[in-house]
């Protein structure tokens, strides 16, 4: 596998470390972003204890020109991003009802409006390059919904309109953009809902179990990986069966 520049944001969570290891292992030159730097360079030494190397750099995904100014600075360092993994998202839990539109607007604006924030600065570079590998992360709550987070599903949702769009526009120029759809998976989030709730929601996956970061890393890698050229505009659900549609 040729070694390539790969940004994945949100790199110190759960699924987000899994895909930095993933990638870092296959060879790849791999940059996520951060706000919390204390948080950061404790993530960087235990990566670095792994045998992992990756480059950390500041950056907010909701705001364009922090995000641009992050892509220029991982380009400056490691060279022009032709891996992009639009990972980042955040959580603001409650019924509609009782939403604020601050719940709306920080959820939309990390999850959604990131993808056009991050992607924006390096999607020209990949068409002058005639190569690319974008991959959205979204969610089963993004195809089925859920109760309580109607800022996140209709976030999740959008992502993978945007995917299809973007694929029809850059297929001729040999970029790639696809969707990995992740059921609930044990990441530190997840583990710290109460084990009565996660023993509800294990027992509407037909596998009988949550799944694991590797796993969702693993579906990432093959999206990106050279053999993948004729797979754009897919949507690739991980759930263990959870939510099952065409």
């Amino acid at each position: 596998m040729k070694q390539r520049v790969a940004l994945v944001t949100g790199g110190c969570g759960g699924i987000g470390t899994a895909i930095v290891k993933k990638l870092a292992r296959l060879g790849h030159r791999v940059a996520t972003n951060y706000r919390d730097e204390e948080r950061a360079r404790a993530w960087l030494e235990r990566m670095h204890a792994e045998g992992i190397e990756a480059t950390l750099v500041p950056g907010d995904v909701a705001d364009p020109q922090a995000s641009e100014a992050m892509v220029r600075e991982i380009e400056r360092r490691l060279g022009p991003v032709e891996i992009l993994i639009n990972n980042a998202g955040i959580t603001r839990d409650t019924t509609f009802h009782r939403m604020t539109y601050l719940q709306w607007t920080e959820v939309v604006n990390t999850n959604l409006n990131a993808c056009f924030n991050v992607t924006r600065p390096v999607i020209e570079g990949m068409r002058e390059r005639r190569w690319g590998r974008i991959v959205q992360i979204s969610s089963i709550n993004g195809q089925k919904g859920q109760y309580g987070q109607a800022n996140y599903a209709a976030a999740k949702a959008g992502m993978h309109g945007f995917t299809i769009s973007l694929a029809q526009e850059n297929a001729r120029l040999g970029i790639t953009v696809n969707t990995v759809s992740p059921g609930y998976v044990a990441t530190d989030m997840v583990m710290a809902v109460p084990e009565e709730v996660r023993a509800k929601i294990v027992a509407q996956i037909p596998m009988g179990r949550l799944g694991e970061p590797d796993e969702i890393a693993h579906a990432v890698a093959f999206f990106v990986g050279e053999e993948a050229g004729w797979i754009t505009g897919a949507n690739l659900a991980i759930n263990g069966g959870h939510y099952m549609g065409w």
